[in-house]
């Protein structure tokens, strides 16, 4: 009874959390999973609680990141199938002057399908670097976020149409016959990974969220992927805290929510009490491992207007400074809109060109702050680089002033 009712509260206490801009209700997940489930929230790692400050049992320590994908890759295939050493090197070098401590990316199945030699040997080099500028990564295995991973899809390059793809594609994942080469790439992962210092955490997948296909996917390679679990805590990414009755039920350690445009500071400050006090109630370490900006408006794929299509991280960078929420910002790199609904519009993310300087100073300045130090120097250019000029609404031409 007492398991059941632990269960109970944890879905109550976050089910107003919210996530992309709209509130996401527990009362539907709770009568659909039923009764019966136990929730499993203690912690079943080393890594875990390595996690902990060493003043308290339920404070994590400070985890202040960046997601990561290179400015040009619409996805994680061509982020790994192009790698480019110096452009990686140069863009973690960025996030260290931010005074980062953490990075969150993900791996390519596809792409290890393709070459896995390759793929390992640029993914050591990945780390590497991150580990000379004091970078822990996030590592993702599997997206469950995206368009399928066709052909055409993985490799499209067009600004208007190149996309993010999840992997693998709805026949494996539909198909358990098929599930062999999914294993494999655990197991090939795991084997290597799963106790090196340089790894923050690793990732299963990113937000399997509701479907049943893709959830029956993720529950299954769990199964996998804790029974080989070392010192390395491990985590699913989550669009709510809501998701996570499952995935603490499945064997993770650390709790992940997103939200990544709050309708107003008051929308974001009551999520991260709700974050805050799981975190202590669980004994678990609780990250917003996507977060963007303020933006008012009714719905996701609400139309974008003026201010809403640019990047706004002193918005809420100010708010994170007052909690001990572990947070990963999207993104470091100025990218175009991974939905492309909102590409469409001119939506961009991120603070960094690629020469290095960043889209608002004041951004820049409120990130930094978070370590201490709000001391950030650069230049500050507030337009879309050449090659994505094509994005600016026809209303702002190229040659004038953005809308401030």
């Amino acid at each position: 009874m007492d398991d059941w009712l632990s269960r109970r509260r944890f879905l109550e206490l976050s089910a107003t959390t919210y996530t992309a801009g709209s509130a996401v209700s527990a009362v539907h997940h709770a009568s659909k999973e039923g009764d019966s489930k136990q929730a499993s929230p203690r912690l079943r790692s080393a890594g875990a609680s390595q996690l902990r400050s060493q003043d308290s049992n339920t404070a994590p320590v400070d985890v202040r990141g960046a997601v990561y994908v290179p400015t040009r890759a619409f996805n994680r295939f061509q982020m790994w199938r192009e790698y480019d050493p110096d452009v990686i090197e140069r863009d973690l070098g960025y996030a260290a002057r931010l005074n980062l401590n953490s990075i969150r990316t993900w791996l390519s199945y596809e792409y290890w399908l393709e070459d896995r030699e390759a793929h390992g040997e640029k993914l050591e080099h990945f780390l590497e670097t991150a580990d000379a500028h004091g970078l822990r990564v996030l590592l993702g295995l599997f997206d469950s976020i995206g368009e399928e991973p066709t052909l055409d899809n993985l490799l499209g390059s067009d600004l208007h149409a190149g996309v993010q793809t999840y992997s693998p594609s709805t026949r494996t994942m539909r198909n358990p016959s098929l599930w062999d080469n999914p294993r494999d790439f655990i197991l090939w992962f795991m084997r290597r990974y799963s106790d090196d210092s340089r790894l923050l955490a690793i990732e299963l997948s990113n937000e399997p969220g509701w479907r049943p296909e893709r959830k029956r996917f993720v529950k299954a390679m769990s199964e996998l992927f804790t029974l080989h679990r070392g010192s390395i805590p491990l985590t699913i990414g989550s669009t709510s805290l809501t998701n996570n009755t499952d995935y603490l039920e499945w064997g993770m350690d650390v709790l992940q929510f997103h939200y990544n445009f709050a309708q107003s500071p008051s929308h974001f400050r009551r999520a991260l009490r709700q974050a805050k006090h799981i975190q202590s109630k669980y004994e678990a370490p609780v990250w917003l491992s996507e977060w963007q900006r303020i933006r008012p408006g009714e719905g996701f794929f609400a139309d974008l207007d003026g201010e809403a299509r640019f990047p706004d991280y002193s918005s809420l960078a100010r708010l994170l400074q007052t909690t001990n929420i572990g947070n990963f910002f999207w993104s470091l790199m100025l990218r175009p809109a991974s939905e492309l609904h909102f590409r469409h519009q001119g939506m961009v993310n991120g603070l960094f060109h690629e020469d290095g300087a960043v889209w608002s100073l004041d951004d820049a300045r409120a990130i930094t702050a978070m370590s201490g130090d709000s001391s950030f120097e650069g230049t500050e250019r507030k337009e879309y680089p050449d090659w994505m000029a094509g994005l600016l609404p026809s209303r702002y031409p190229r040659s004038e002033p953005y809308p401030r």
